[in-house]
C-alpha cells in the first residue's frame, strides 16, 4: 500500500510552511538556512504508509535539498561504525555553494506547559510529556553534533575526501508549536513566534467548542494544513473517538471547524 498522490502533495505542502524553531541561532546552534522551497514533491522511490513520520520528513527535506542549484548532497543517514557497535548517525553531509556542512535535521510538534522546568526551552514539550524542545536540544549539542568529531567519524569521511575540521556544523528543525487556549496570544522570547500553529485544551474546556465540528488526522496528516475536505465529526461523535486516544494516554491532534467556517489545529491532552 503507498501514499495516495494528493495526500502526500498536502503533508508535503503543510512541512514546507512550517518555520524554524528559532531564527539563525540559539546558544551557539546555527539554523540551516537559505534553502529555496520547492512546491510539488516528487518522491524517487515508493513511500509507504508505515514510514514513520520522521523518515518521512526526511525525505522531503533531502528532495529539498537536492533540488536546489547551489547545494551538493554528499551523503545522507551515515551510519558510524566501530567494528561492530554503531556509535552513531549523521543526517547529511552536504555542500552549500562549495562549503561542507554537517546537517542534523528535526521536526517537532511541542506543547507549551510552564509547569515543566523552570525556563522557557524546558517548558516545550511533547503532545504525551515523553519528549521535550529541551531534552532534544541537548542532545544534539552534546551527542549529535559532537559525532563529527569522533575518530571513527573522521576515517569514514577521509575516505570521501573530507577534513571535519572544515566542516559547518548546521541544523534543520522545524517545529509547530502549541501553547494553551489561555496563552494563545503570548509572545515566547526564544522561540520563533510564527512556530505557532494552534492551541491545546484539557478535556474539561472541550464543551465551550460544543457547537464546532471536528477531525482527527492520522499522524503523517499531522502535517497538513486543515481543509475542508474531511468527514468531519459533530461535538457528540467527537467525543466518542476522542476517549479512546485519551485512555491510551495519547493526545491527539485535531482539526476543528468553528460554525462561521474558520478552521483551527489543536490538541486536547489526556493529562
Amino acid at each position: 500500500m503507498h501514499y495516495k498522490d494528493k495526500e502526500i502533495q498536502l503533508q508535503y505542502q503543510g512541512f514546507s510552511i512550517t518555520k524554524p524553531l528559532w531564527i539563525n541561532t540559539l546558544n551557539k546552534i546555527n539554523q540551516f538556512t537559505d534553502l529555496q522551497l520547492i512546491n510539488t514533491f516528487k518522491p524517487k522511490v515508493l513511500l509507504h504508509d508505515n514510514l514513520r513520520l520522521g523518515k518521512l520528513v526526511e525525505q522531503f527535506i533531502f528532495y529539498q535539498l537536492a533540488a536546489n542549484q547551489n547545494i551538493e548532497i554528499i551523503l545522507e543517514n551515515i551510519q558510524v561504525q566501530n567494528g561492530n557497535i554503531t556509535v552513531g548517525e549523521l543526517d547529511g553531509i552536504i555542500l552549500q555553494n562549495n562549503i561542507p556542512i554537517h546537517l542534523e535535521i528535526v521536526y517537532k510538534f511541542y506543547l507549551y506547559d510552564a509547569t515543566v522546568g523552570t525556563a522557557e526551552m524546558e517548558h516545550w514539550i511533547g503532545p504525551n510529556r515523553r519528549d521535550s524542545f529541551n531534552e532534544k536540544f541537548q542532545k544534539l549539542r552534546k551527542k549529535q553534533l559532537p559525532l563529527l568529531y569522533h575518530e571513527k567519524t573522521r576515517e569514514l569521511l577521509a575516505h570521501h575526501d573530507l577534513d571535519v575540521n572544515t566542516i559547518q556544523q548546521k541544523v534543520y528543525f522545524k517545529a509547530q508549536l502549541f501553547p494553551h487556549l489561555n496563552d494563545s496570544n503570548k509572545e515566547f522570547p526564544l522561540i520563533n513566534n510564527d512556530c505557532i500553529s494552534g492551541f491545546y485544551i484539557y478535556l474539561k474546556e472541550l464543551a465551550q467548542f460544543k457547537e464546532c465540528k471536528f477531525y482527527i488526522p492520522t499522524k503523517h496528516n499531522w502535517l497538513v494544513i486543515p481543509h475542508t475536505n474531511v468527514k468531519w465529526l459533530n461535538f457528540d461523535a467527537f467525543k466518542a473517538d476522542l476517549s479512546i486516544f485519551l485512555e491510551k494516554t495519547i493526545s491527539p491532534l485535531c482539526w476543528m471547524k468553528k460554525p462561521n467556517g474558520t478552521l483551527l489545529k489543536l490538541f486536547v491532552v489526556w493529562w
